[in-house]
């Protein structure tokens, strides 16, 4: 169903940005709850339970959207789980539609089929959606807005940890005695599909693990 919230232009957006650049996550997450209210989502892999807790406390009833390529490590899909049952989500997980079974993990078109296209249905109609994606995570993140329009997926699109670090991140789990991803414990730092997913490489950032083997470093939900 389409929004019936109105668009706002590029250059309100871009000011709000300004704005946000000296704001706290959970100033940004109230701000945009206020503008939208149920008419947005989250995007959650379930690794970013630092957004998720903040989310879950200023607005329960928010649908959380998890993308389950099919691909994923049992220690994500039961994690997940333990999640919606104890905090009560939301949840919403998409899947593949029937092409993506020739693509499989690793292969081409395996993000595009797997995660873009699933999401592109779930946030069809909204008018944003939020993610926990951080400058900090990569050199391709490094510039992004913390609000801004997804020209990809026809919303706005709020990252209200975008100024943050691993540390912050760590800072926030512990003083809130949250649970980690399970497999942060045995190693791994990023975490993705479970073919396409090591432990960090020797010397290497924390997303080196990500699409071993591959020359890549986005799944294509946060590029422009």
């Amino acid at each position: 169903m389409p929004s019936n919230i109105a668009t706002p232009t590029i250059e309100e957006l871009d000011v709000q940005n300004v704005t946000f650049e000296r704001s706290t996550p959970l100033e940004i997450l109230e701000w945009t709850f206020a503008h939208y209210v149920d008419d947005l989502a989250m995007a959650c892999s379930f690794e970013d339970v630092a957004l998720l807790h903040m989310v879950h406390i200023l607005r329960p009833s928010t649908e959380i959207i998890f993308l389950d390529t099919g691909g994923h490590f049992p220690e994500t899909l039961e994690f997940a789980a333990r999640l919606e049952r104890d905090w009560d989500l939301n949840l919403t997980r998409t899947h593949p539609g029937p092409e993506a079974k020739d693509w499989p993990c690793g292969t081409d078109r395996c993000c595009e089929l797997r995660k873009v296209e699933p999401l592109s249905r779930a946030v069809k109609g909204k008018a944003a959606w939020i993610t926990s994606v951080k400058r900090s995570d990569a050199a391709t993140r490094a510039t992004m807005k913390i609000i801004g329009w997804d020209e990809k997926f026809g919303l706005v699109k709020v990252n209200p940890l975008a100024t943050w670090s691993d540390d912050d991140v760590a800072y926030y789990l512990t003083s809130n005695g949250l649970p980690e991803h399970p497999l942060w414990a045995k190693g791994y730092a990023s975490i993705g599909c479970a073919p396409v997913t090591i432990k960090p490489v020797a010397g290497g950032d924390r997303r080196s693990g990500r699409w071993a083997g591959a020359d890549k470093e986005e799944c294509g939900l946060h590029e422009s």
